[in-house]
């Protein structure tokens, strides 16, 4: 982890994977809020999953996901009974947590981007950008940036694949994503 003034940044060699209990693959938490919580006390949660096999997800009551393709064919979720194809890069995702969730994988391994707000506390939008702009991060929220392919520069902070950035400090910013896409999520208190 490094921080540069208002942005603290986050490596991605520094990051464990953690196995998932069925052996289906492996998460490594990009940050959470507040640091340091478990799965049953977190306000929100960033990770990037390496899928391995197909099998049903694990329950997530009162969590709220947004999920992104990164690599890979794609897969089938089965979200309460009703299929819906994720096989397309870059196009996230939004379904209850607490939804009985099965994968199938349309072709091999995957990687998703995850993205997890507590209901009733924090809401997120999950915006993908390919662009050179300006990236704003208002008084009353948090912004992290997740470089999920090629690379970016922010604010002159260079960012490899999945590298991120929490921004530390309102205002603007300028993101420079080098042939590739960043994730911008925006997390705010929920109305």
């Amino acid at each position: 982890m490094t921080t540069s003034g208002r942005i603290q940044v986050l490596r991605a060699s520094e990051r464990p994977a953690t196995a998932w209990l069925n052996g289906g693959g492996v998460t490594r938490e990009v940050a959470g809020f507040p640091a340091g919580a478990g799965l049953d006390g977190f306000d929100w949660r960033v990770s990037l999953a390496d899928v391995a096999s197909a099998g049903p997800f694990s329950p997530f009551p009162g969590i709220d996901r947004v999920i992104t393709l990164v690599e890979g064919a794609g897969m089938a979720l089965t979200v309460d009974g009703t299929e819906r194809l994720v096989d397309a890069p870059f196009r996230p995702f939004a379904f209850p947590g607490g939804a009985t969730t099965d994968c199938r994988l349309l072709g091999g391994p995957v990687v998703d981007f995850n993205v997890m707000t507590r209901r009733g506390r924090v809401e997120a939008v999950v915006d993908l950008v390919s662009a050179p702009g300006p990236v704003e991060a208002p008084p009353a929220a948090t912004v992290l940036l997740v470089c999920l392919s090629g690379s970016a520069s922010l604010d002159g902070t260079e960012l490899a694949r999945f590298d991120a950035a929490l921004l530390t400090a309102p205002g603007p910013y300028e993101l420079r994503p080098a042939d590739g896409t960043t994730a911008v999520v925006t997390f705010r208190p929920a109305h």
